[in-house]
């Protein structure tokens, strides 16, 4: 199917261009990869790494039930154009939100850019809704990744103040940690402690019994990346996964290793000291600590020496049907609103597996 509305928001990177259109309520959304020397396709494994994101499975999702089934137009050449269908829309539930914008939303914001043209409904183009064609794109870029022995996992690493296991910095490579966090996957819910995803449940049960919401952390590790990838100043990793992290409409923050802690340390305590190691085959540099996280100076340090490990702030869903106050455009008066449309009361768990894609996408853009 080609693309309906002929409207792509472009990534335009070193190697690749990623341009995704569509709306939440449009008849179909979609993505064009170009660049990415890749053409084999496990559709079962794409299947079920979209499964990871798609709505309406539980109760900490949105009542909204989409298939989220990928269908491809184009693998060959380098390029891949792929559009996924949306088959549960309501647009009626947003109605009374042309001139009434959303508190945390783009309907303020995005009047402002458009005019009046601007389609609010599910959030229109700003929506989470967008991030299927990312991941489906993503799924592309981490079978490509894989090849070349690079593994990204991540889990949800809080909720709510609900804390789960994380990485330690205190070695350079944190095994067991790893270990636990390659089997996030398969679970139905992203974390590594089961009696923590539980309380992070309850969390979010307990927002949504008052129609509100709660955000949360996500932490992103990348196993295997060759050293000497990345560069200064424009050309750095951090920047490159940053940029595409950000694409995501609910990231409000990127840290890597250390990250905002590193601030209030001394620099004898962040530093990570270098040493030879004695190994079976010969004597390698390594890191003692991680502290910064598998990058120094925009370039990674090597997967054999550190992975690369940042996290994602994941903000409280902005729609939610409590009673909130906002104003009414036509007649410039303060009002109140409250939200009729389907949401997620915490995302978080849902965006683990986009963070996962927008780290391949970004990688497979420098390698």
């Amino acid at each position: 199917m080609a693309n309906l509305n002929n409207t792509y928001n472009w990534f335009k990177g070193d190697k690749l261009k990623i341009g995704i259109y569509g709306e939440s309520h449009s008849e179909s959304i979609g993505v064009r990869l170009e660049g990415l020397e890749y053409d084999k396709l496990d559709t079962d494994a794409l299947k079920n790494f979209m499964k990871r994101r798609a709505p309406g499975q539980n109760a900490w999702s949105t009542p909204r039930k989409e298939a989220d089934v990928v269908i491809v137009d184009t693998l060959k050449n380098g390029l891949f154009e792929a559009h996924i269908l949306n088959t549960n829309t309501k647009p009626h539930d947003y109605s009374n939100l042309l001139i009434t914008p959303r508190p945390g939303h783009a309907d303020f914001t995005a009047r402002l850019k458009y005019g009046e043209s601007f389609k609010s409904s599910g959030g229109g183009s700003f929506s989470g809704r967008l991030t299927a064609p990312l991941c489906a794109a993503g799924f592309l870029a981490l079978s490509y990744l894989a090849q070349k022995g690079i593994r990204i996992s991540a889990h949800i690493k809080s909720i709510a103040g609900i804390s789960d296991k994380s990485y330690s910095f205190d070695s350079p490579v944190d095994t067991q940690f790893l270990d636990e966090l390659h089997k996030v996957a398969e679970k139905e819910f992203p974390v590594i402690d089961y009696e923590k995803g539980n309380l992070m449940k309850q969390k979010i049960a307990e927002a949504r019994a008052v129609d509100d919401s709660v955000g949360g952390i996500i932490e992103v590790v990348i196993e295997g990346v060759p050293g000497g990838i990345g560069g200064p100043i424009f050309e750095g990793i951090e920047g490159k996964i940053a940029s595409i992290c950000f694409a995501v409409p609910a990231c409000k923050g990127v840290e890597f290793g250390n990250g905002f802690a590193a601030a209030a340390l001394r620099g004898s305590l962040n530093n990570d000291s270098l040493v030879f190691a004695d190994t079976s085959e010969n004597n390698s540099l390594r890191l003692k600590t991680n502290r910064c996280g598998g990058i120094l100076g925009g370039i990674s340090v090597g997967g054999s020496v550190a992975p690369i490990v940042f996290e994602v702030a994941v903000k409280p869903t902005p729609t939610i049907a409590m009673e909130q106050q906002t104003v009414d455009l036509a007649t410039k008066q303060n009002t109140t609103i409250k939200v009729q449309g389907r949401h997620d009361p915490c995302i978080v768990p849902r965006a683990v597996p986009v963070y996962e894609a927008a780290a391949a996408l970004a990688l497979a853009d420098l390698i």
